[in-house]
């Protein structure tokens, strides 16, 4: 990797219908989508936006952005923002 590259730090966007609204357990397991993974926050952010927008209208439905990097690099977090 050359220097002025940017590091990849990898995203995960994932949802399904939660069982309650007050925690993070989901109603289905073998319903939860898997959205995709990405190289860095911006690109999860923006799938995350359109998949939170196209269900707007079930408030039980609810999509995650998981910071994949920080837990295959648990000491990145000092080292750089996400």
């Amino acid at each position: 990797m050359s220097s002025t590259a940017q590091p990849q730090l990898l995203h995960l966007v994932i949802g399904g219908e939660l069982s309650d609204l007050s925690g993070v357990t989901f109603k289905d397991l073998d319903k939860v989508e898997v959205v995709g993974l990405y190289p860095n926050y911006a690109t999860a952010h923006a799938a995350w936006r359109g998949k939170a927008q196209q269900s707007v209208d079930n408030a039980h439905m609810r999509y995650f952005i998981v910071h994949l990097h920080r837990l295959l690099d648990p000491g990145s977090d000092s080292k750089s923002a996400s």
